[in-house]
């Protein structure tokens, strides 16, 4: 299990060889060598995942918390809300130059804020937060994608929930970083630059890591978003779905809302 987690870590155990067919004496060097630097760029433990145990023990001690699991009535207003607020500033940046301080400003003030926001109601929707029907949460998820841009949610949902249940296990865990991240952004500079466009690694990562089968609400997601996207363009102006799209892009760039990815995951 490669994970962030620093607790119980043992020394690294050596990786299992790998065989890398129809190569050269020399590639096969350089191929597992490259293997077993990647196992030394990561913590690896050995021991079961600390959250199950920690919520055991904490609902065996203290059973009254499970009174705050379940849906949060307040979630669908504020969901609603932040959309609203988005395609309000959407509409009133439709005659200002994408290449200017107000677009900008707007957009990493407001905009990067208001869609952060909705990233992290996506978050607890795909959790069936929002309501206590399945479905019905499914399809306020893709509400909540409109401003965003580009649809995700639907996809988001399977690869968070594989995520919760093996989390730290390579290869199943797309929260963690790729091998190829760790060897090649292991700098400043690198570093630097993952900060900086965080957001298109955690949008691309999972599918170089496992693929999902295509289900109706993925094809739903699209088909909506699309359908938000020209309508957003025809009525206020390709300005305004460049603002949603900025706004995105700087919700998971170097902005203080995008602080809490690095903090969840990384040490």
């Amino acid at each position: 299990m490669r994970s962030s987690v620093a607790t119980a870590t043992v020394p690294p155990r050596k990786p299992a060889k790998r065989v890398f067919v129809g190569a050269s004496e020399e590639k096969k060097q350089s191929a597992e060598s490259f293997v077993e630097s990647d196992h030394d760029r990561f913590f690896w433990t050995y021991t079961e995942e600390p959250h199950r145990t920690r919520r055991m023990a904490i609902i065996k001690a203290h059973p009254e918390v499970t009174k705050l699991c379940g849906p949060e009535p307040l979630t669908k207003y504020l969901v609603a809300f932040v959309v609203s607020l988005q395609v309000f500033c959407g509409y009133m940046l439709r005659d200002t130059p994408i290449i200017s301080w107000p677009f900008f400003l707007t957009a990493y003030v407001i905009g990067a804020t208001a869609n952060q926001n909705l990233f992290l109601a996506i978050h607890e929707i795909s959790h069936n937060l929002a309501f206590r029907n399945p479905l019905a949460n499914r399809i306020f998820a893709v509400f909540a994608n409109l401003p965003i841009g580009i649809p995700y949610s639907a996809s988001f949902r399977p690869y968070h929930l594989t995520h919760h249940k093996s989390l730290g296990v390579d290869g199943l865990d797309t929260d963690l970083p790729t091998a190829f991240e760790a060897v090649f952004l292991d700098s400043v500079l690198g570093k630097a630059f993952f900060c900086t466009f965080q957001i298109l690694f955690y949008a691309v990562r999972p599918m170089f890591v496992y693929n999902l089968p295509i289900t109706k609400i993925h094809l739903f997601n699209i088909v909506a978003q699309a359908a938000f996207d020209y309508a957003l363009v025809k009525f206020a102006g390709g300005h305004a779905l460049a603002y949603m799209i900025m706004s995105s892009f700087l919700a998971g760039s170097l902005h203080p809302c995008a602080g809490h990815f690095i903090a969840e995951h990384y040490v």
